[in-house]
């Protein structure tokens, strides 16, 4: 809930280029720890003010664009098309996400032909597929695929 905070010196940064929500503050030295000490507990305090008033940060609700690669897998497909709705929106933005960071047109083509199998089992991008793992969401690639 980092975005809700005041941040007046700009101490507080985005974690990562899509990251809504959170933010945190990055230190290089022990020094930079010390001067912004007074800052930091404003800051402490501000964000238990914002817990407790039970503030929420509205997501965007810009949808990710659908590469046309993917589009027209889906359009051949209805239960492609069924299983991605089926997703939660977080697993379907991933999944976008990985399929338009290709730059070429074959290289997206083989993304979403390689995670075909794993939308229509439901799972996400990140999800582990072969039952194996204990340590879930992620696969840890330890061991060999069942399929």
């Amino acid at each position: 809930k980092g975005a809700l905070l005041k941040d007046p010196l700009g101490v507080l940064s985005k974690p990562g280029e899509n990251t809504q929500a959170a933010r945190v503050v990055r230190f290089t030295s022990l020094q930079e720890i010390i001067e912004l000490e007074p800052v930091l507990k404003s800051y402490i305090d501000e964000a238990i003010e914002v817990e407790q008033a039970g503030l929420k940060v509205e997501p965007k609700q810009e949808a990710e664009p659908i590469p046309a690669e993917f589009q027209a897998k889906l359009d051949e497909s209805p239960a492609l098309q069924t299983a991605f709705e089926a997703l939660t929106p977080g697993r379907q933005r991933a999944y976008l996400m990985h399929f338009s960071a290709a730059k070429q047109s074959q290289t997206r083509m083989n993304r979403v032909e390689k995670y075909i199998p794993q939308i229509l089992d439901g799972k996400g991008i990140h999800d582990c597929t072969c039952g194996l793992s204990q340590k879930l969401p992620a696969c840890d690639g330890s061991h060999k695929s069942i399929r």
